[in-house]
């Protein structure tokens, strides 16, 4: 079983015990946080309907910055020319659960 949820603008495929970085989250480590199901595919059977009772529940592992990505701006024959540097924050996760609310009661 397996579910596709949806964080931070992107959508992820994700499993129980899967490990994965996604935009920040104001979560402390060691903390859990329920993810936003939009999609659950049990035994090849994918089930729309069902994805918001689906509780994704992952377990905060770190806070940390990615790698730096380079900005170059730069424009032939005008002298212009900027080079910036960014670093995004993000959360690491693991996929502690994939069920629906019916199987957690």
């Amino acid at each position: 079983m397996y579910a596709i949820v949806k964080t931070g603008g992107k959508q992820y495929k994700v499993a129980p015990g899967d490990k994965l970085n996604i935009e920040k989250l104001d979560a402390e480590v060691g903390s859990q946080v329920e993810l936003q199901a939009i999609c659950v595919v049990d035994n090849g059977k994918v089930d729309v309907k069902d994805a918001a009772n689906t509780k994704v529940v992952a377990t905060v592992l770190e806070q940390f910055k990615g790698e730096k990505q380079l900005v170059f701006k730069f424009k032939k024959r005008k002298n212009y020319k900027r080079l910036r540097g960014h670093r995004q924050n993000l959360t690491r996760v693991q996929i502690q659960s994939v069920g629906s609310a019916k199987m957690a009661e």
